[in-house]
């Protein structure tokens, strides 16, 4: 919803234009033909005026999606994209028919032009997250301000290769974040509080962007003499280059979490104290070279406080020597005028991740498949695969697992007008089939799985879900 915003010609200028085209000529004003043009034109051009302006001011945005989610015998089921024991280490499944809760973005912006043509925009964004199917949830929501941050572009002062640059600060999202919608899981993640520059272009075809954020890890057991109180915080701070090439992005990111290896973990004292992370992308404007549509392919890796190859630089319990390597490419295409397609695959291997000795491998394919009915309503499956081998070493109390989940969705699916996969909003019925090796629900105490261990071999799911976002 924007409450003004440019357009390149109003509805309000093409009234005018109409309006003095049949408006006769009086003989008071005895007005010759070029003069009338004249007062047209001139009219036209402060209606145009006017219109640009409106590219200040307030508008608003929004992502939403609201759902519940029952087993067989009519009772709230666990589910979520991180359900399985993979999921405590980023292996997302399929989210079609698995969302038990309510999240909520709301987003306002504001936007002003100051005199010189330079360019401002402030945006917060207040966010809140619950599981209750309550209508009242103050009690165990998670009501927070996810970004609150200040951008200037077109700044009039700038020139050369910082024309068309744009500088920020404050606390947001990374402007160029991107994800796997399918999984609701992001290739990368990087967000925190701190400033940037953003579209230094080196070359028509060649551009960086460059930030500095800072995260704060929660306070932890610190077995040192110098913090007598026994408890200790740190702050990372990560610099970041983003550097793009045609469809080719190349990201690299150095981090530094001072005296963050004074951390106890588990009764070790090897946590890390810096991390690097780096990122391999293609963004293809077709479905691998094989009919129209997209594809996104990345390979990240880090070591350090970088294993955490997601959410950049936000887990302070990784190990010194903590390696991992990720792989994530999906696609989108129309297999037909009514059929489209949508696969994913997300992989991840790490060694020594938290303590000396442990691995985190998995591998999930997931794909989204939908059928155009008629105008408003589509018919949407999902089928998603998962298999992990994951060796603990008994951190944080988890076990050893090794096994496969699966799951596959059916749902029929309303919405205000078909077409192309990122429509919406959209109003769900589902019915979800899962299954799982028993050897997962073994995992940790109180996971999802092991809390329907009635259902070892496999279980029902069904429910309704809204998704919106403009």
């Amino acid at each position: 919803m924007t409450f003004m915003k440019a357009q390149k010609r109003s509805p309000m200028a093409v009234a005018v234009t109409l309006a003095l085209a049949v408006t006769p000529l009086t003989s008071q004003a005895q007005e010759t033909t070029e003069e009338r043009l004249s007062a047209l034109e001139a009219k036209l051009a402060e209606v145009e005026s006017q219109a640009a302006g409106q590219d200040e001011g307030f508008s608003f945005n929004t992502y939403a999606r609201s759902g519940l989610l029952l087993n067989g015998d009519l009772q709230s089921a666990s589910g979520g994209p991180y359900l399985t024991p993979a999921g405590s280490v980023g292996g997302a499944v399929g989210r079609l028919g698995n969302e038990p809760d309510t999240y909520v973005e709301a987003i306002l912006n504001y936007k002003q032009v100051a005199e010189n043509g330079t360019k401002s925009h402030y945006r917060v964004m207040i966010a809140d997250s619950t599981s209750s199917s309550n209508d009242w949830t103050s009690a165990d929501g998670a009501l927070n301000v996810r970004q609150a941050y200040v951008e200037f572009s077109d700044l009039a002062s700038f020139s050369g290769v910082f024309k068309d640059a744009s500088i920020w600060a404050g606390k947001r999202f990374d402007r160029d974040n991107f994800d796997i919608h399918w999984m609701d899981t992001d290739f990368i993640f990087l967000a925190g509080l701190g400033a940037g520059i953003y579209d230094v272009k080196w070359s028509d075809n060649v551009k960086s962007n460059f930030s500095l954020y800072g995260r704060s890890f929660i306070d932890f057991a610190a077995d040192t003499d110098f913090v007598p109180e026994g408890s200790h915080s740190t702050d990372n701070l990560i610099l970041t280059a983003n550097n793009y090439v045609g469809n080719f992005q190349w990201m690299i990111s150095s981090m530094k979490a001072q005296e963050n290896d004074q951390r106890v973990v588990e009764g070790i004292t090897e946590a890390a104290e810096t991390g690097i992370h780096t990122m391999l992308a293609y963004h293809g404007g077709s479905f691998f070279g094989l009919s129209e549509g997209n594809f996104k392919v990345a390979v990240m890796h880090g070591q350090g406080l970088g294993a955490e190859t997601k959410s950049i630089g936000a887990d302070g319990n990784l190990h010194e020597d903590a390696v991992s390597t990720r792989f994530g490419v999906y696609g989108t295409t129309y297999l037909s005028e009514n059929w489209r397609l949508a696969p994913a695959i997300l992989a991840e291997t790490s060694a020594d991740r938290y303590l000396v000795g442990d691995e985190y491998q998995w591998l999930t394919f997931n794909t989204r498949l939908a059928n155009e009915i008629t105008e408003n309503f589509e018919m949407q499956y999902e089928a998603s695969w998962q298999t992990m081998d994951i060796t603990t070493m008994g951190y944080n109390g988890r076990n050893d697992v090794d096994g496969d989940y699966s799951k596959f969705t059916i749902a029929p699916t309303f919405k205000p007008q078909v077409g192309g996969f990122w429509n919406r909003p959209e109003i769900r019925v589902f019915a979800s089939y899962s299954t799982w090796d028993d050897e997962l629900e073994s995992y940790a105490a109180g996971d999802a799985l092991g809390a329907d261990s009635d259902f070892e071999s496999g279980q029902w799911t069904f429910g309704t879900q809204m998704e919106i976002w403009f």
